[in-house]
């Protein structure tokens, strides 16, 4: 009798029904609010600008973990200062040299009534981190004030991004150890979720020194290539090559990317959600975060939906991680169009 009652409970706890889990499910970036995403590009140039628009402000943190960062305003960022908000986020190309397409950004939103009312001016808060594409297309013509203006107003139009070799992934490349005879293209990538009420979507420029790997199954997708160009290398193997300290400045790299969500998280805690989403960094790129980097995470906040933390820095990193598959899948070129605009030291 024992034996049937706890055969007749165990049946009934086995086929009692459970929550089926959350999943996270695709959406597209126009359907979170406080965010309007553009981008302006010269492709002849081979260089241009992404711009994130918060037109009523928004909370942001940020994650520096590369060597060697091209950036603008990041240190507004920090939890140790003023709670100002922030208007915008800029990706660019041309280096330091591309800091420049900030003014435009800040005039546009200044001519748009956007920004910190000091009681005398409204100042727009523009934040900035650019990449290194002075060795693909042209090295004399980089993203400037009038690029930022315009990738402002193509945000301000409020319809869905392009993603690949467009805005500040129009130069993006990787693989560049060894030279960019050897290396690949790259691009813009952007992933948008939705689990629940929360929103969180990710737009990245992917420059990395290391080669790039699809999270799903650790096959590399991008990178350095043989000398041949018809099968990968590595570029661990080439590091461990070098013995001596050596200026990798010349191979001039960086991923920069943010993470926008509705979820209602003050500066510390969207610091460290920007850390957390390093990790989708280390998922896809290997190596990552070297002193020839200017590996950036931007984290913000433009919503007032209540999460947790941990859920939502986790789930950041997941969303990062196929951005950046995207971006390299959406930034294929043939090797003679592709080669064609890569420059050589010196030229």
């Amino acid at each position: 009798m024992l034996g049937m009652l706890a055969a007749s409970l165990g049946s009934g706890i086995g086929q009692a029904a459970s929550p089926a889990p959350a999943q996270p499910q695709e959406i597209r970036i126009t359907e979170l609010d406080g965010v309007c995403v553009g981008n302006a590009q010269d492709t002849q140039a081979k260089t241009g600008v992404t711009v994130m628009l918060f037109p009523q402000g928004a909370r942001a943190g940020v994650d520096i973990s590369g060597g060697g960062p091209a950036s603008r305003e990041t240190p507004v960022l920090s939890p140790t200062t003023a709670p100002t908000p922030v208007h915008a986020i800029v990706l660019a190309g041309g280096s330091a040299y591309g800091l420049e397409a900030g003014s435009g950004v800040m005039r546009y939103l200044e001519e748009h009534g956007i920004g910190y009312n000091t009681g005398f001016a409204l100042v727009p808060i523009v934040c900035q981190s650019d990449i290194y594409d002075l060795s693909y297309g042209s090295a004399t013509v980089r993203p400037d004030a009038a690029m930022g203006y315009a990738a402002c107003a193509d945000a301000m139009k409020k319809s869905e991004p392009q993603q690949g070799a467009v805005g500040a992934g129009t130069g993006a490349t990787v693989g560049k150890i060894c030279g960019m005879e050897r290396s690949m293209k790259s691009g813009l990538g952007i992933y948008a979720v939705q689990l629940g009420d929360l929103k969180l979507a990710a737009v990245v420029c992917v420059n990395a020194l290391g080669d790039v790997y699809d999270y799903r199954n650790g096959q590399k997708i991008a990178g350095l290539l043989q000398a041949d160009r018809k099968s990968f290398a590595d570029t661990r193997q080439e590091l461990y090559k070098i013995a001596q300290p050596v200026d990798m400045f010349q191979r001039n790299n960086t991923t920069i990317g943010a993470i926008l969500t509705n979820g209602n998280f003050n500066k510390a805690e969207l610091t460290k959600i920007a850390s957390m989403t390093r990790n989708a960094y280390a998922r896809c790129i290997n190596p990552v975060g070297t002193l020839a980097d200017g590996d950036t995470i931007y984290a913000v906040s433009c919503g007032q939906i209540k999460a947790d933390l941990n859920m939502t820095g986790t789930l950041a990193a997941d969303v990062m991680a196929e951005a950046i598959r995207r971006a390299i899948e959406n930034s294929k070129l043939s090797d003679s169009e592709y080669l064609a605009s890569c420059r050589k030291l010196g030229k």
